[in-house]
């Protein structure tokens, strides 16, 4: 979400897109508060800026410019956002570590991580923008069906968490999105490829 006070220059480039006549000093103003934005590391409003000033204003040295310090800073974002999933991931790494550690001692992963500190961890880890990872336990096979030598079957409840969803929901805390919000899926133990959780088997037992 952009801050107030970045609002009035992008408030400003906005009216002008579609008028017919503006100060001639305006495209080259417009350049010297998107590097000011960019500066104060304000990335994400600087090439909001410099994307509408090349729009505005292609064959102009002022647009040319615009679009050369938008490629550094689309260069710059993509670092940024390699550099932070790397952290989330090394985070999601040590969670997985810690409760295969737990697992391997209680026979089966705790009900909340919290139950990891301080034995496995020294806190749980949150993400590089200060969100929590989500988890839930669950039992794989809550109902197994056993079949003896006559053929008979029985059924045996399950009760142990021996799998789990391990969760990053990206900056946006919302399930999908593309760069820094782009979910990180983790499924007992492993990174999940596809776009969305596989289903937890039904029904789960009241512990």
């Amino acid at each position: 979400m952009l801050r107030p006070r970045f609002l009035a220059p992008l408030a400003c480039l906005f009216l002008v897109v579609g008028c017919e006549s503006e100060d001639p000093r305006l495209p080259q103003k417009l350049l010297e508060d998107a590097r000011a934005l960019s500066n104060s590391g304000k990335t994400l409003e600087a090439r909001t800026m410099l994307e509408r000033i090349a729009q505005r204003y292609p064959d102009t040295p002022t647009g040319k410019q615009a679009q050369q310090d938008l490629f550094i800073i689309q260069v710059s974002l993509k670092q940024e956002m390699q550099e932070k999933q790397r952290l989330v991931r090394a985070s999601m790494k040590r969670i997985m570590d810690a409760l295969e550690r737990y697992k391997s001692k209680h026979g089966e992963y705790p009900w909340t991580l919290q139950v990891l500190v301080p034995e496995y961890l020294d806190l749980v880890p949150e993400t590089p923008w200060a969100h929590p990872f989500l988890y839930r336990p669950f039992v794989p096979i809550p109902i197994e069906e056993l079949r003896d030598r006559r053929g008979s079957i029985t059924q045996r409840f399950n009760t142990k968490y021996e799998a789990y969803h391990l969760v990053c929901l990206g900056t946006d805390l919302k399930p999908g999105g593309e760069e820094l919000a782009q979910d990180i899926l983790v499924v007992t133990g492993e990174f999940y490829k596809e776009a969305t959780l596989p289903p937890i088997p039904m029904p789960q037992p009241v512990k």
